[in-house]
């Protein structure tokens, strides 16, 4: 499996990384950056899943979290991790989420991932 994900170095320089499946056959950098990929996304922006996204532009003009949109994105991931746990970041100026997953391997990460 692969997806594309894109790294900001600490210039504000972004390069495209191509990201696979590791050695033992386990997706979850794919999974991760995928992921994280969604959380991203604005709603109907992708071309192939229009349901699919958050509709960022709406929630920074009325300051309301997409709670709904986030859990349907924590529900359609839940599966590709041992446990997954998406929240949103209080008090931050744009909305922004911490995810917290158990990948297959039993390794526990948490990304901060602004919108």
């Amino acid at each position: 499996m692969r997806v594309w994900g894109r790294i900001t170095d600490e210039l504000g320089n972004k390069t495209w990384v191509e990201v696979t499946t590791d050695s033992n056959g386990l997706n979850d950098a794919v999974n991760v950056t995928w992921l994280a990929q969604a959380l991203k996304l604005n709603l109907n922006e992708s071309p192939f899943w229009g349901n699919w996204g958050i509709p960022q532009y709406q929630t920074v003009m009325t300051q309301v979290y997409p709670t709904y949109y986030v859990m349907q994105t924590q529900t359609r991931f839940q599966g590709l991790f041992a446990a997954l746990q998406i929240s949103q970041i209080q008090g931050a100026a744009n909305p922004s989420y911490n995810v917290n997953a158990t990948l297959h391997n039993g390794a526990q990460i948490s990304v901060e991932i602004p919108t």
